[in-house]
């Protein structure tokens, strides 16, 4: 059914990042290194989490699966990526294509609801800290976890549908490295107004919704530390929320670069630059940001050195 709305489309081939054969080993041992540093950071960061009791709150159950959904959508695009710089086709069946779009959809939408969702809970533990553990209990943890992820499979689900709708041309060539959405409309040789308005509509939820709740957050986050009459206690509110703002505007602010812009005012191959943002240097970056500024992350994983080493 599906190779048949696509007008018997069973591949495609993607450009890669570049076409110029003295970048490809280069960017190859790149971006090995920085998939490398995600899949230790992260998994790193999981580990660390998991095993320490002091850090099963709240804030470290958001920060688990921020790391989780950052490995997996790294996993998602990366490996395929590479093969782009040390093979002369990078060949890509179109069900495997429709698979990666879907799943590389499902994480990001996820990410930018769980970004939103740790914003709330710093607003509560600052703003509201005498009731933090009743408002941020593990049912409600849950319910907003549920949330995140019912979120990203909605999402998903709508564009990758959308998307099977096509009919695509002859002509194979992807230009991205990726499957990605505004790409492969590229390649269609049907109208893509309905999958044009649904990334507007969908992406301007995915971004607006979590985007409006972070700044709704951080204004009374914000207003409630300026109350705070310790210079020490704004300076330690103030860490408390830094590492998040960081990741907040790396991951938002590229992705609204990419989707929120008519295509006519961004080429695709400056559209490449900018999807690295959110879908290689964000999930490699995260567990840095939030381990190196992170008091309690420090703390935890020299305990657990200090144990082996002792072990």
């Amino acid at each position: 059914m599906v190779a048949e709305n696509s007008s018997s489309m069973t591949e495609f081939i993607l450009a890669g990042l570049t076409d110029q054969p003295g970048l490809q080993m280069p960017l190859f041992f790149l971006f090995l290194g920085s998939y490398v540093v995600t899949v230790v950071g992260n998994l790193g960061l999981i580990t660390l989490i998991g095993l320490n009791s002091h850090l099963h709150t709240p804030m470290y159950f958001f920060l688990f699966n921020l790391s989780l959904i950052d490995f997996c959508y790294s996993t998602v695009i990366t490996p395929k990526m590479l093969m782009s710089f040390i093979s002369e086709k990078n060949i890509l069946s179109y069900p495997g294509c429709m698979t990666q779009l879907f799943f590389f959809l499902f994480f990001v939408i996820s990410e930018s609801f769980i970004l939103s969702a740790m914003a709330y809970d710093r607003y509560v533990a600052i703003c509201n800290p005498l009731v933090y553990t009743v408002t941020m209990s593990p049912q409600v943890c849950l319910l907003l976890l549920l949330g995140v992820y019912g979120m990203g499979f909605a999402g998903a689900m709508t564009h990758t549908a959308c998307m099977v709708r096509l009919t695509f041309c002859a002509d194979k060539l992807v230009n991205h490295y990726m499957c990605d959405i505004l790409p492969l409309l590229e390649r269609s040789c049907t109208s893509t107004y309905v999958n044009e308005l649904v990334v507007f509509i969908v992406v301007g939820i995915d971004i607006g919704v979590p985007t409006v709740t972070i700044f709704i957050s951080y204004a009374l986050i914000l207003s409630s530390i300026l109350h705070i009459h310790s210079k020490e206690g704004r300076c330690k509110a103030f860490s408390t929320c830094s590492s998040h703002i960081i990741a907040v505007s790396l991951f938002f602010g590229s992705g609204a670069f990419m989707y929120l812009k008519p295509s006519s005012l961004l080429p695709m191959n400056q559209g490449k630059v900018s999807s690295l943002f959110y879908t290689i240097v964000v999930p490699m970056l995260n567990p840095l940001i939030y381990s190196l500024r992170n008091k309690d992350v420090k703390v935890a994983l020299k305990n657990i050195l200090s144990k082996n080493l002792f072990s």
